[in-house]
């Protein structure tokens, strides 16, 4: 095999098993993630644009998500756009809910059973299809995810180690998924790994449930030992600082940082102020339109606040809701529409009513 792959999955066990499994083979694997709703359509048009901007061949693998009729059509049609004798493009579609049999009788690329979750399925695909270099503890694992997501609560052991492992992927929040998706990734494949590593200990599921905490904080600790809270900000505003280029906004003259979705905005985004002081305030803006800012004595957020969306505060401290803001779960698009109100707000006259030397 030849061609990238580029993998989209579920974000809960099932779907970040399913990208676990495909790590034991030896190809070049662009992992996406989605939820069900506009979130799947956009992560597939991110990777049609990726494999339109690239001369190799790829292969379109999807996982623990069904497709809508409509997706089904509109991602069939896109493909044979784009194919042409140069580059091939395929799309492998393995799932188990039932709410895709419409499009699986459709289209040969989509393959259903409803009798095995999405990980049991790649893990037996790979197996007969790709180059495949299993780890012993896998089978078992496998059976733990399928144990807990096909609700076989019968195969206790495995039910009650897959219900901890499931709690560990749900509640892994510490890193935003938009934002850092290949550090998010990572994070929850990194956690997976270390829960495999209790597969064969008697009471697993009690001793991974205990072990949790110092598992994360293992990930995010660089030398010295701290709470997991320090040490997740410490990680994230150097993830920030990593993206300066693409994430840098200007207003009326001034540097602002853009985020999205990160949350936190006292500690991460004063850490940042003060990690990068070329920076005169930053901006988090949540998946629901309402933003947080903060400056560190170099502009009043207050006024930003108040001519982008009618907010306030105080002047290193501020907030506000952007009207018509509409969900994104890619960042250039959440850009975009910040951008916008900027050259909006510009095109008025007038000075920010806090200048640098009122402070």
């Amino acid at each position: 095999m030849q061609e990238t792959i580029h993998h989209l999955s579920h974000i809960d066990l099932d779907g970040y098993s399913c990208q676990l499994i495909m790590r034991y083979t030896p190809y070049k694997i662009t992992n996406y993630n989605a939820n069900y709703g506009a979130e799947v359509k956009q992560k597939l048009e991110m990777i049609l644009e990726n494999i339109n901007s690239s001369k190799e061949s790829a292969l379109i693998l999807i996982t623990d998500l069904n497709l809508t009729a409509d997706e089904s059509r509109w991602l069939n049609s896109e493909v044979m756009r784009l194919s042409d004798n140069q580059k091939e493009i395929k799309i492998t579609l393995l799932d188990h809910h039932g709410s895709g049999e419409e499009s699986a009788k459709k289209y040969e690329w989509y393959y259903l059973d409803t009798s095995r979750c999405a990980t049991k399925i790649i893990y037996e695909y790979a197996k007969e299809n790709f180059e495949f270099n299993e780890p012993s503890w896998m089978k078992k694992y496998v059976d733990v995810v399928n144990a807990v997501d096909m609700w076989l609560q019968e195969e206790h052991d495995n039910f009650e180690f897959g219900k901890v492992c499931m709690r560990l992927i749900s509640e892994t929040k510490e890193l935003n998924r938009v934002m850092f998706a290949k550090e998010d990734e990572n994070y929850k494949l990194a956690l997976l790994l270390e829960a495999a590593k209790f597969l064969d200990e008697e009471s697993a599921n009690i001793l991974l449930d205990d072990k949790i905490h110092l598992i994360k904080k293992e990930f995010f600790k660089v030398d010295k030992n701290d709470t997991l809270d320090n040490l997740s900000t410490k990680y994230i505003v150097d993830l920030l600082g990593k993206k300066r280029d693409e994430n840098t906004i200007y207003y009326k003259g001034y540097r602002g940082f853009l985020s999205y979705g990160v949350g936190n905005t006292s500690i991460i985004g004063n850490g940042f102020l003060l990690a990068f002081p070329e920076y005169d305030f930053i901006v988090d803006v949540s998946y629901r339109g309402t933003m947080s800012l903060r400056a560190n004595n170099q502009v009043s957020v207050s006024q930003i606040s108040k001519e982008w969306a009618n907010g306030g505060g105080h002047p290193n401290a501020a907030g506000g809701r952007i009207m018509g803001f509409k969900e994104q779960f890619r960042y250039d698009k959440v850009k975009q529409q910040i951008e916008a109100i900027i050259n909006d707000k510009e095109s008025v006259a007038g000075d920010l009513e806090y200048k640098r030397e009122n402070f």
